[in-house]
């Protein structure tokens, strides 16, 4: 399979033609060797507009919704980013080639080990792997300038929420309890945290962000 010519197809037909223009975003995936972060009966999906299931609740994100949310977090050169769920390294992997330092938390200690070996494997040194619970953020280095959640959730703990620097944002898919995502921008600004709805996605959950039921009386 001619991998180069699936990454420019992926760019040219998925993401350019749903609203993505950040040149740089677009050089990123037009580059990063997808296939390489999918095992190796999956490299002839690697490219299709579709969630691809990495194991343990994770997954490469559909091409479209990941560049649609970067590119709403308006990474800089010398942002510090927080990956939440990276699973095997690609979003961070992009996210490495738009910002200055990116944290890439995992709770699977397998996947965490794949995506640090990968990131090595591609030179990619302005990225760290750490494991941990992903509900709790990393607060070992924040405040974050970006933070990216990789897949669906409920709600967004307050504990990640609170490593949000001043005039930093997060981008997330939100499900509700029928499994409607909207993807979603937060944005720190003084002592309060705003949010703006931006486009319908739907995307797998990712494990842990599950919302707590409250009592009834």
């Amino acid at each position: 399979m001619d991998y180069a010519l699936a990454r420019h197809n992926m760019v040219e037909s998925q993401v350019k033609t749903n609203k993505v223009t950040d040149e740089r975003l677009l050089a990123a995936m037009a580059e990063l060797p997808r296939e390489r972060f999918v095992a190796e009966e999956q490299r002839g999906v690697a490219y299709v507009d579709e969630d691809i299931p990495v194991g343990r609740g994770r997954f490469l994100m559909e091409p479209m919704v990941l560049a649609r949310l970067l590119q709403a977090a308006e990474p800089e050169a010398d942002d510090l980013a927080l990956d939440i769920g990276c699973g095997t390294g690609y979003s961070t992997a992009v996210l490495a080639r738009l910002c200055g330092t990116v944290v890439a938390l995992e709770s699977d200690p397998g996947l965490a080990g794949q995506a640090t070996a990968l990131l090595a494997d591609l030179v990619i040194d302005n990225a760290a792997v750490v494991e941990g619970g992903l509900g709790d953020g990393y607060a070992k280095q924040a405040p974050y300038d970006v933070i990216l959640l990789g897949g669906a959730v409920a709600e967004i703990p307050q504990a990640i929420t609170s490593q949000l620097a001043e005039g930093g944002r997060m981008v997330a898919v939100v499900a509700d309890a029928r499994g409607m995502g909207k993807a979603t921008l937060y944005t720190h600004t003084g002592t309060a945290v705003s949010s703006r709805v931006l486009f319908d996605a739907a995307v797998p959950h990712l494990p842990g962000f599950e919302k707590l039921q409250s009592f009834e009386f």
